[in-house]
């Protein structure tokens, strides 16, 4: 298993050497790859061990009794998934599956009760971890809150555009992803993505998106 990715995330940042060794023994790293589609994580699962993804990306989504998905978020190289319910021991109230085919590294995280120095610094880097993580909830809140389909689809592309810089992007989802994320019915988004594109709003193929002129 190559370590590097892991080494440098921002879980492990201000760790000396020999700290890093010492955590990475007691975390009891392991690694699976799935394909795309494939379940990682179901909803009620209980699980101790947090998630990072290696390669590819993973989504979170939230369904019902009636077979409708809701994609809360999307979690690419780098991130991680599940530290909340690892550390508190609570059962999965959402699924994790693979948007790709993808490598996952999981960390055992009742390793951060010890008194080491090492864990008081993860559990730190921990902290940062799940506050960005509320920050993307709320991002999501705001884009699903407006009324309209364009409403909703602006304030989504207007956020990647500011996340981004620029005017021209990739967004992580494909068209049925876009439309569980932001609670729209396909047809319906897609629909308005046609008419925002005539209209001299947008252009877009696939996931790539170009904003002619502000969507504000």
């Amino acid at each position: 298993m190559d370590f590097s990715l892991l080494q440098h995330s921002i879980l492990f940042q201000g760790l000396e050497p020999a700290e890093w060794e010492q955590a990475l023994s007691a975390l009891d790293v392991t690694e699976r790859a799935y394909e795309e589609n494939e379940m990682i994580f179901a909803a009620g699962d209980c699980t101790e061990r947090m998630g990072l993804v290696l390669s590819g990306s993973v989504t979170i989504e939230s369904g019902d009794i009636w077979g409708n998905r809701t994609v809360l978020s999307h979690i690419g190289a780098g991130q991680f998934f599940a530290e909340t319910y690892a550390l508190l021991g609570e059962s999965m109230l959402v699924d994790v599956r693979a948007n790709e085919g993808c490598r996952i590294a999981f960390l055992r995280l009742a390793a951060l009760q010890g008194p080491e120095r090492w864990a008081a610094k993860l559990t730190r880097n921990l902290l940062s971890i799940s506050a960005r993580k509320n920050l993307t909830l709320s991002l999501r809140s705001f884009h699903t809150a407006p009324k309209t389909v364009r409403e909703r689809v602006t304030a989504y592309l207007a956020t990647a555009a500011l996340r981004t810089g620029e005017n021209e992007f990739d967004i992580p989802f494909d068209r049925q992803q876009m439309a569980d994320y932001l609670n729209l019915d396909r047809t319906a988004l897609s629909k308005e993505l046609g008419r925002m594109r005539r209209d001299g709003i947008i252009d877009f193929r696939k996931n790539h998106f170009v904003l002619r002129r502000s969507i504000q």
